[in-house]
């Protein structure tokens, strides 16, 4: 199956003028706080307010210092089949074989390491986030937004 990119954020996205995200391992979750883009969505959102993507059964992740020079550059193993720079996707399909295509030094496994988090069983599925400066990958069973620190830490 062809590599598809669905796109899940909608109504919300990363700052692109700011580099501070964070990963916190909270058990067998993993949970990627970014600064939102107050810009974009000055009705929802105002400076210094921050998101967080919470990954739960979280296998695996990684953040990689492909950037959107990187990125355009073909660096990323991504480039020229993902829709578009700076946004959150669900990968589906052969992401693997997709991998593998003639960008340069696609060899990212060993490049960026993986960060084991938790023995899963069942499914997982791929994400992928393109911040400013990094990108965050990772493989859990599911995923939730949330902009109240109190719900998505606790």
């Amino acid at each position: 199956m062809k590599t598809q990119f669905i796109r899940l954020n909608r109504g919300w996205n990363a700052d692109p003028n700011i580099a501070s995200a964070r990963v916190i391992v909270d058990g067998s979750d993993v949970v990627l706080q970014i600064p939102l883009n107050h810009h974009l969505f000055a009705t929802k959102f105002k400076t210094g307010d921050q998101g967080f993507l919470r990954f739960s059964n979280c296998a695996r992740y990684r953040v990689t210092c492909i950037n959107d020079e990187g990125w355009f550059m073909g660096q990323c193993r991504f480039s020229k089949i993902a829709p578009d720079w700076g946004h959150f996707y669900e990968i589906r399909g052969d992401a693997m074989a997709d991998m593998f295509v003639d960008r340069g030094d696609p060899d990212l496994n060993a490049t960026f390491k993986w960060t084991k988090v938790a023995e899963v069983d069942g499914p997982r599925r791929h994400f992928l986030f393109y911040l400013k400066d990094d990108t965050f990958e990772c493989e859990a069973e599911d995923w939730c937004f949330d902009d109240n620190p109190e719900n998505a830490l606790f």
